[in-house]
């Protein structure tokens, strides 16, 4: 199989996803249209919402060590040791 015919596949693969998650998406909103607790689900959906939200953040707001700064204290570390 060339690059090419796995690229194309690849995409269809992905197109076919996304359009399913679409249709999805479109029922579900169909089955909250009828609902009669609108108010409390969406209070639920913004609960929902916000912790993600936190989750994401929490996630990615921590920033790691810098490469270079744990590459020296690995070297610091193996001097102290007599290693190198």
């Amino acid at each position: 199989m060339t690059g090419e015919e796995r690229a194309v596949l690849l995409a269809a693969g992905v197109a076919d996803l996304a359009v399913s998650t679409v249709w999805s998406a479109v029922g579900a909103v169909r089955g909250l249209l009828i609902r009669s607790d609108k108010a409390e689900l969406a209070a639920d959906a913004e609960q929902d919402l916000m912790a993600r939200g936190r989750l994401v953040l929490d996630r990615y707001a921590a920033v790691p060590p810098a490469h270079l700064e744990v590459l020296a204290r690995h070297v610091m570390a193996r001097q102290a040791r007599g290693e190198g």
